[in-house]
């Protein structure tokens, strides 16, 4: 751990450089971890060290090709830098900046065509790429405004739908009152009716005369009534007889017997 805490504390200094280090707590996971970005980072620089290295190579190279180049110019045409006139200067640089966005090692024809066709390539797939997106997007934005309509309706039927709860909400709370309100009225009409029965029961009244006496007896005497009428029809019929008197007076004696009868039942209930 004290090999790693000296690279680490080492690491640390390169790293803030004239700025103190921050104090951090000394303990086996935090060293491990510190030692591991130490490690990491020492890598990366190496591979960066490497990189730049190579770069300063190629610059040196590409150099060395510059000026060999502008000495075969000067020596066998006689053209310098210096002495090219602004625009071919001018074509020049931008022959040279088309040939490094073109990513080609030379200026050379033979290198720029197949790069060109290789970025027209591109180019039209990019184009055919966009074209399939921008018929996707219409057709998004056509499901989409579909779904912005029913979106809308939705919600206006579930304004609908709750403004009608809303309504049978308060018929339901208005029902449930009055038959809060029957019921309670009942309840009570129920306990007058029990004392009212109770006073009479106390009083010993006959129960010939309450009132379920008497819609009994009227039924009774409803069923006779209709009993009599066949009778008196009958009573007719003998009276439309020709002169008999014997008979006659038989017959009619036996009509008022059973009316006489009749009578008598009535009379008793």
């Amino acid at each position: 751990m004290c090999e790693k805490l000296r690279k680490v504390n080492s690491w640390l200094g390169v790293v803030f450089g004239d700025q103190p280090v921050p104090p951090f707590e000394v303990n086996t996971r935090t060293v491990d971890i510190l030692y591991q970005l130490a490690q990491s980072s020492e890598a990366r620089c190496s591979d960066t060290a490497l990189l730049i290295e190579d770069y300063k190579q190629k610059t040196s190279e590409y150099q060395a090709d510059a000026a060999h180049l502008e000495d075969v110019l000067l020596h066998s045409v006689g053209l310098s830098g210096a002495s090219l006139p602004k625009p071919t200067a001018d074509y020049l640089s931008a022959l040279v900046d088309n040939a490094m966005v073109l990513g080609v090692k030379d200026t050379s024809l033979t290198s720029f065509m197949p790069a060109i066709n290789s970025l027209t390539g591109d180019l039209l797939e990019v184009e055919k790429s966009n074209r399939k997106l921008e018929r996707e997007l219409r057709a998004l934005q056509k499901r989409l405004g579909s779904t912005l309509v029913l979106r809308g309706n939705l919600q206006e039927d579930i304004d609908k739908i709750t403004k009608s709860q809303a309504v049978e909400s308060a018929k339901a709370e208005e029902r449930l009152l009055n038959m809060d309100f029957v019921t309670a009225k009942a309840q009570e009409l129920s306990i007058r009716q029990q004392r009212s029965e109770a006073q009479l029961v106390s009083r010993n009244m006959d129960k010939s005369i309450t009132h379920q006496a008497i819609v009994q007896l009227s039924e009774e005497v409803s069923a006779l009534q209709n009993e009599i009428i066949p009778l008196k029809k009958k009573l007719e019929s003998y009276m439309d007889l020709s002169p008999s008197p014997s008979l006659a007076q038989v017959k009619i004696e036996e009509a008022k017997r059973e009316l006489t009868a009749l009578d008598s039942k009535l009379e008793i209930k």
